[in-house]
C-alpha cells in the first residue's frame, strides 16, 4: 500500500512564553526565559520556588462559568491551543469531512489539581462527611478528557484518544496522528498535548526525586541544559496544537501548508523507571528508526531540537546518543534545548518543542540555549558539538529532529521536513 504524505496546516500554543503561537516563537528566538516564584500556590516551604508557568490567562475569556468548572486547568489549556491550530487551518469549515477528522492529544499526568483538591478534601472531611465528590471530579482528571473535549466542540468524529508515555507522550501523539493519516484511517488529526502540574503535589513529588532545580534565587538561570552547574529541570505548564492532514486533502481545500512530517521513531531504554540510559541506548536506537522510517541518512538532517531537560544524566546520554547516530555530521548540525526557556512541559513538551522546529523551518532560524557562561563546563560533554548557546542562529533549514524521552523508558523522536511540492 502507498503511503499518503502528510503535511502540517495549524499551530496553536499556550506556553510560558505566550499565550499564542508568534509570541510563544519571537520570545524562544529573543532567548526569554518563562520561569519565575510560583503563583498556583504557596510554595514558600518547598526545595523549590519558582516553576515556568503559563501567564495572563484568564478562563472566563474562552469559557463561561459552567464548563469553566467542568474543566481542569490542563484541558483549559488544550482546548484553547486546539481551537486556535483549527482555526488556523480552517479545519472546522462545513465541507470538511468530520467523519474523518480525529484528535489525538497527550497528557503524561492529567488533571493533577483536580485530583489533589479531590482526595484532599476527603482526607481533610471524609471521616466525619463520608464519600461527598464532585461530579465532574473523574471527568475533569482522566488524561482522555481534553481530546474528548476537542472532538465534541467541533463535531470531530475520526480516531480519538490520548497518548501517556510521560514527557514524550505528545510526541508519541504526533507520531499516532501521522500514522493514522498516512494509511489513510483519517484525512485531518488535531495532535498535540498539555500538562498543568505546577501544584503541591506535582513540586513536591518532583522535590522529593530530586529531579528539579532548586536555584530560587534564579529562577530565570535555572534551565541551563549542558552547563556544568546544572541542578535538575524547571517545570513547565501549557499546551501544543497541531493540525497533521494528508497532502491531497489540504491542497484540495487551499490549506496553507507549513511544513511536512516525514518520519516517526520510537524505542525503550529498558533500563530504569526514571533514569535515561547513561550510553544514550534508547536515546540512539530511536533516531535511527526516525531516521529509517522517513528514509533518510543522518546527513540531511539540520538542527535537532533536543530533550536536553538540564539533568545530567540525561544530557550526558542524548549527546553520545548523537555522536552515535550521526557521526562526523553531528558537528555540522545545530543542536538547541528550548526547555532552557520554556521549562518542561512534561506531556506538553514534545509537542511544543514540534511546533518550534516548525518555526525553526519556516523562518530559518535556530532557537538558542540560553543561560550558558564561559567557565560553565561539563567536563563530559563534547563542546565542540553547536548547542547553540544564548543567542538564536540564522540557517536555512530543510530538515529538523525533535527528541522527547520519558520516565518508564518511553523514547520518542520526530522529523518534520520543509514542505516541497
Amino acid at each position: 500500500m502507498e503511503l499518503k504524505r502528510v503535511v502540517i496546516t495549524g499551530l496553536g500554543a499556550v506556553t510560558p512564553l505566550g499565550n499564542d503561537v508568534e509570541t510563544t516563537w519571537n520570545a524562544a528566538v529573543a532567548g526569554e526565559s518563562g520561569a519565575g516564584p510560583i503563583t498556583h500556590f504557596d510554595a514558600t516551604k518547598f526545595k523549590t520556588q519558582f516553576a515556568c508557568e503559563v501567564k495572563g490567562f484568564d478562563p472566563s475569556e474562552h469559557f463561561d462559568k459552567k464548563r469553566a468548572r467542568q474543566l481542569d486547568l490542563y484541558a483549559m489549556y488544550a482546548l484553547v491551543a486546539a481551537k486556535q491550530a483549527v482555526t488556523d487551518s480552517k479545519l472546522d469549515a462545513e465541507d470538511v469531512d468530520k467523519d474523518r477528522v480525529g484528535v489525538v492529544f497527550a497528557a503524561g499526568i492529567g488533571g493533577l489539581h483536580t485530583f489533589e483538591e479531590e482526595a484532599g478534601y476527603y482526607a481533610r472531611h471524609g471521616e466525619e462527611q463520608g464519600p461527598k465528590y464532585n461530579p465532574f471530579f473523574i471527568p475533569k482528571m482522566i488524561a482522555d478528557i481534553a481530546a474528548g473535549h476537542i472532538s465534541i466542540d467541533y463535531g470531530f468524529r475520526g480516531p480519538n484518544y490520548a497518548t501517556v508515555s510521560a514527557c514524550a507522550s505528545s510526541n508519541n501523539a504526533l507520531i499516532d496522528a501521522f500514522n493514522l493519516v498516512r494509511l489513510g484511517m483519517a484525512d485531518a488529526i488535531v495532535a498535540g498535548g498539555a500538562e498543568a502540574a505546577i501544584y503541591p503535589a506535582g513540586v513536591g513529588g518532583f522535590n522529593s526525586m530530586r529531579a528539579l532545580s532548586t536555584r530560587n534565587d534564579d529562577p530565570k538561570g535555572a534551565s541551563r541544559p549542558f552547563s556544568g552547574s546544572r541542578d535538575g529541570f524547571v517545570i513547565g505548564e501549557g499546551a501544543a496544537a497541531l493540525i497533521l492532514e494528508e497532502l491531497e486533502h489540504a491542497k484540495a481545500r487551499g490549506a496553507h501548508i507549513y511544513a511536512e512530517v516525514v518520519g516517526g521513531g520510537m524505542s525503550a531504554d529498558a533500563h530504569h523507571i526514571t533514569a535515561t540510559h547513561p550510553e544514550g541506548l534508547g536515546a540512539k536506537l530511536v533516531m535511527e528508526n526516525a531516521l529509517k522510517d522517513a528514509g533518510m541518512k543522518p546527513e540531511e538532517i539540520d538542527y535537532i531540537n533536543l530533550h536536553g531537560t538540564s539533568t545530567p544524566i540525561g544530557d550526558h546520554g542524548e549527546v553520545l546518543a548523537i555522536k552515535s547516530v550521526f557521526g562526523d555530521h553531528a558537528y555540522k548540525m545545530n543542536l538547541s534545548s528550548t526547555k532552557s526557556m520554556t521549562g518542561h512541559l512534561l506531556g506538553a513538551a514534545g509537542a511544543l518543542e514540534a511546533l518550534l522546529s516548525v518555526k525553526a523551518l519556516t523562518e530559518g532560524v535556530v532557537p538558542p540555549t540560553i543561560n550558558h557562561a564561559e567557565g560553565d563546563e561539563d567536563p563530559e560533554i563534547d563542546y565542540a558539538l553547536n548547542f547553540t548557546f544564548n543567542k538564536a542562529q540564522k540557517r536555512e533549514l530543510n530538515a529538523v529532529l525533535s527528541n522527547t524521552f520519558g520516565f518508564g523508558g518511553h523514547n520518542a523522536a520526530l522529523i518534520i521536513k520543509k514542505y516541497k511540492p
